[in-house]
């Protein structure tokens, strides 16, 4: 594992509130991201933006300004953003009217500056940043309309700040971990609840408002609740026909909760009933999926060839080739944390080299279409001493969570 520094286990702040049992013991393990982390993290993006000869990077709202600030806020017309400068403290812009809402999530030191409505935020960033030198990066997923917005002021140019911000965030720090185990262990109890529920005649609906509700009840906020029926569970996010639970269903659940921001993934696979020959076989042969996927993973190895080794494996056993139906149609797996999905991908377009810190989810699924499919997907994280899972693994399709 990662050493504990500045903002590890030792700095956590004071435990989150008490879990109702069998959760209260995961509650001492956990607890918000504290301010002297988030100021590391600054402090590791200016050093890469005096490294690359930037004058800042942009970061308007989302995953990623709370990442560094702790500023949780919605996406508007109205812009929400920090310019975090190569050095100095961070500038947050933000509507006049909105700063003291804005003001109760930022977690680190800043200026908050504001605009009116009838005023150019725009150039209250230009201004933010008046006498450096250097190109400003942008975070990666800021809307088209501020880069374009920054770029009318003339003052200066823009590039990308992709590969500024998966440096900070590929890395998850133990903090980080201890959240994402926690939410991880809450998805897979709240799954465990609801397949002891699940009675014939139910619809997906039915089985995902159980999961929903055991989540918020354990103490997360519920991110979603896929659940799959029969032929649905064929096509990986579903199908807009209605299916029912009867004997011999295949129930696939995918589920994640969030907890102080960071997200869990877990899939599950199980038949209501008496599983057939094929049912058991494609099962066992996604769960050996799985090891290959685990298998693979070792510090330095580029993430594409996890993907590749269950390939191979699912290719001896018949299935694909590559993409083709049946078999997998996508990749073995992403990277998770502050969002359900980031980098690195699992896939083989994909060579970033695998660092201890990194998380992912493990889903090498089977679809076949017309008949059923089958998903087993875990979170887990990579260690110096190899991939470790934040919760058990499946075990069989007869005790599947």
């Amino acid at each position: 594992m990662l050493a504990a520094g500045a903002g590890g286990m030792a700095a956590l702040a004071a435990p989150l509130r008490a879990l109702p049992p069998p959760f209260g013991h995961f509650a001492d393990e956990v607890a918000p991201i504290t301010r002297a982390e988030r100021m590391a993290r600054v402090a590791k993006l200016q050093g890469l933006l005096q490294g690359q000869g930037l004058a800042a990077l942009l970061v308007e709202s989302g995953s990623s300004l709370t990442y560094f600030t702790g500023i949780r806020w919605s996406r508007s017309e109205r812009i929400t953003a920090a310019v975090i400068p190569a050095a100095g403290q961070p500038i947050v812009v933000t509507p006049f009217f909105e700063a003291p809402s804005v003001r109760e999530t930022l977690a680190i030191p800043a200026d908050v500056r504001t605009w009116h409505e009838d005023a150019n935020p725009f150039a209250l960033i230009s201004d933010a940043l008046k006498g450096r030198k250097g190109s400003i990066a942008v975070e990666q997923t800021t809307r088209a309309f501020i880069t374009e917005g920054v770029l009318r002021e003339g003052q200066f140019e823009v590039v990308s700040g992709a590969a500024l911000v998966d440096a900070c965030r590929q890395i998850k720090s133990p903090a980080e971990q201890a959240l994402m185990k926690h939410a991880n262990t809450i998805t897979l109890a709240a799954m465990r609840e609801a397949r002891a529920a699940v009675r014939p005649g139910m619809t997906a609906s039915d089985i995902g408002a159980l999961i929903e509700k055991a989540t918020v009840r354990m103490g997360a906020e519920s991110d979603f609740a896929l659940v799959l029926l029969n032929e649905a569970s064929a096509y990986p996010h579903g199908s807009h026909q209605p299916q029912t639970v009867h004997e011999g269903s295949v129930v696939l659940m995918d589920c994640g909760c969030i907890v102080e921001g960071y997200q869990s993934d877990i899939s599950r696979t199980f038949v209501f009933g008496e599983p057939t020959a094929r049912q058991r076989k494609v099962w066992g042969t996604i769960r050996r999926g799985q090891d290959m996927v685990f298998g693979a993973a070792k510090i330095g190895t580029p993430v594409s060839e996890l993907d590749a080794a269950v390939r191979r494996f699912y290719e001896r056993e018949g299935w694909g080739p590559g993409f083709a139906l049946p078999g997998l149609p996508h990749r073995a797996g992403h990277g998770i944390g502050m969002d359900g999905h980031e980098s690195p991908y699992l896939v083989g377009s994909d060579h970033t080299p695998l660092a201890a810190g990194m998380c992912f989810s493990n889903e090498p699924g089977i679809y076949i279409p017309g008949e059923f499919g089958m998903r087993l997907e875990d979170c887990w994280v990579m260690t110096e001493a190899g991939p470790q899972s934040f919760t058990p693994l499946a075990r069989s399709l007869d005790d599947p969570i």
